[in-house]
């Protein structure tokens, strides 16, 4: 059985939710970044999650997670990313903070998996957009939270396969 952690920041509750249900999809736990520690960054895949707030900014317990990751080597690793945001109101930076997480974790040395077409989204402006590829899992509780549990239950499925 593969180790998978699952570290969130979330405010509203809706990136919560996510990370709940991956990590009911994958027999793994979730646990708030507020909370982690380096010991929480081994494992065979590692999925990080955040909300997108103010102007594209990743969720404020972040703020120490960031610091977290710095001091992480992630060589070797995989990493997935998922994130919530509003692709209405916020069309231009909807899901920017996956797009930040993506780009620390390879920063640190891990290797991105579990990238999703755009295809099917409101908005792909967006720093998460690569290639016509979000980086990871975006989800719009917002507007489009009908697709959430889907969304979340295929891209469980993509992770498993990656392992």
């Amino acid at each position: 059985m593969a180790n998978i952690h699952i570290l969130y920041g979330s405010t509203t509750g809706a990136t919560e939710a996510a990370a709940q249900q991956l990590a009911a999809l994958l027999g793994a736990e979730a646990k708030p970044i507020a909370a982690a520690t380096p010991e929480d960054l081994e494992a065979d895949l590692l999925i990080l999650g955040s909300s997108t707030w103010g102007y594209g900014e990743l969720q404020d317990d972040w703020a120490a997670g960031i610091a977290l990751l710095d001091a992480a080597d992630l060589s070797g690793r995989k990493v997935a990313v998922f994130g919530t945001g509003d692709s209405v109101g916020f069309a231009d930076t909807f899901v920017n903070a996956i797009g930040i997480l993506a780009d620390k974790a390879v920063e640190r040395g891990a290797t991105l998996v579990g990238q999703v077409p755009v295809v099917g989204y409101s908005a792909v402006e967006s720093l998460a957009v690569r290639d016509g590829n979000f980086v990871g899992l975006a989800l719009d509780d917002t507007n489009e939270s009908d697709q959430t549990p889907d969304r979340i239950a295929a891209w469980a499925k993509t992770l498993q396969a990656s392992l």
